[in-house]
């Protein structure tokens, strides 16, 4: 049987798309001194642009097969039952927190002015769905070796009101998995592991070496182009859980309580025969909504891009380690003037950024600027401090939005004397040499 001619001239088109990426790798300037260095940046090659060319000749716009396959390759590699697509990470946090509301948890629902254990140094997403829903965030110091939770200080936060622990693994460093979830299984509480900058980082529990974001009830993703793999926009949200699945789910998609694939009618069998709240018998149950939710769906063009990526995933993952060890060995022996990062115990991270701290308080921004000046990226760890952000001025010290457990010594010291650079794949040896140069050479001037 001969092709249709839309298909032959989609084959050619893709061939003229590998020849545009070959053209343009060829027209690509070799890495010179003074030429700036991000911190992050996405990778890809010719698979990328192809599948993302792909999916827009098929002009299926919102969710579709790429989606379908992402997901169920998704949750293959990270070892879970049920994966989802969201447009961003911070929708992947918003929604694992939301899940948490659900009247279908019963008993174990979180309901305002109930409590969650949380950080404040960290990135805003993590915290503000607690905040935005009327829950109590209750911040804990971090641990100064780790820039992770401080688990020692965990327990004396929990109150009768205290319903989960919402921390994320801070720039791929995971945090104390078995003692945190411990605590949680003794208290019955929810914990949700913000993995965002953490994908591929792996934590021995159980006798086990396990991905971050599998051992709690929820983990989350972010495909932002810095992160550990890309869509542009993107995120994922998974789980063990078939309920949270399913409110997860439900929520994500405008809250209905229909479980129909888009552009699927009637897979249960049963969308015009059910009663639902007070509705008419027999009410379209693709128009039931069962929660008050949100469309937080992804495009089948990202997901078409990260099908692509997801193949790439163990490699960037070596990566990150690799140039995390490169610049450790070239940085150690300045440690009379800064702490360099060390990983939590039983831990094998995935790197998101190499973070380093001045050992005298007044040095950061001067180094920061520095580097900068020498064409070097430079980030913040996140909010440093969250709590002394503008956002918090109308509610600082008001402990019926939030809540502080002793002192947050670390916290702060990450806000006056922490920043991080980049380590991500698109770093080459000389790029590396060149920040361990300029580091050294102001330390030593």
């Amino acid at each position: 049987m001969s092709k249709k001619r839309s298909e032959t001239i989609r084959e050619e088109i893709l061939i003229k798309v590998k020849e545009y990426y070959a053209a343009q790798q060829d027209e690509l300037k070799p890495f010179a001194i003074g030429d700036k260095i991000n911190y992050a940046g996405r990778i890809y090659d010719e698979n990328e642009i192809c599948n993302l060319i792909n999916s827009s000749l098929d002009f299926w716009l919102t969710s579709g097969k790429y989606c379908n396959q992402f997901e169920k390759e998704f949750a293959s590699f990270l070892g879970v039952k049920y994966s989802l697509l969201v447009n961003s990470g911070s929708s992947a946090n918003l929604l694992a927190f939301m899940a948490l509301t659900s009247p279908l948890l019963k008993e174990r629902r979180l309901k305002r002015n109930d409590e969650v254990i949380t950080v404040a140094a960290g990135f805003p997403t993590t915290i503000n769905p607690i905040i935005q829903y009327g829950a109590i965030p209750v911040f804990v110091d971090t641990d100064a070796i780790t820039y992770n939770i401080d688990v020692s200080k965990v327990e004396s936060a929990i109150t009768s009101k205290t319903k989960a622990i919402m921390i994320a693994h801070t720039l791929g460093n995971p945090f104390d998995l078995s003692t945190i979830k411990k605590i949680c299984d003794k208290y019955n509480l929810w914990l949700i592991e913000d993995n965002c900058d953490a994908l591929g980082s792996k934590y021995l529990i159980d006798g086990e070496m396990r991905y971050t974001g599998t051992v709690g009830d929820i983990g989350t993703s972010s495909f932002y182009p810095p992160h550990h793999m890309t869509m542009g926009e993107g995120g994922a949200v998974y789980t063990n859980n078939p309920l949270l699945y399913r409110i997860i789910k439900s929520l994500r998609d405008w809250g209905r309580d229909c479980m129909c694939p888009s552009g699927v009618d009637n897979f249960c069998g049963e969308r015009f025969t059910k009663q639902y709240g007070e509705l008419p018998l027999g009410y379209d149950h693709k128009y039931v909504y069962s929660h008050f939710g949100y469309n937080l769906k992804i495009t089948e063009m990202q997901a078409a891009i990260g099908v692509a990526q997801l193949e790439k995933l163990p490699s960037f993952i070596e990566s990150r380690i690799k140039n995390f060890d490169y610049l450790y060995q070239g940085l150690k022996e300045m440690d009379e003037y800064i702490q360099l990062p060390q990983a939590t115990k039983n831990s094998s991270p995935s790197w998101f950024g190499f973070v380093i701290t001045v050992k005298k308080i007044d040095d950061r921004n001067k180094i920061v600027q520095y580097l900068e000046k020498h064409n070097i990226q430079t980030r913040m760890l996140f909010a440093g401090n969250y709590i002394n952000h503008p956002c918090f001025d109308h509610i600082r010290n008001d402990d019926s939005y939030y809540r502080v457990v002793g002192e947050l010594n670390n916290t702060d010291r990450i806000m006056n004397s922490t920043f991080w650079i980049g380590l991500y794949p698109g770093m080459t040896k000389e790029k590396l040499d060149y920040m361990i140069q300029i580091i050294k050479e102001y330390f030593n001037k």
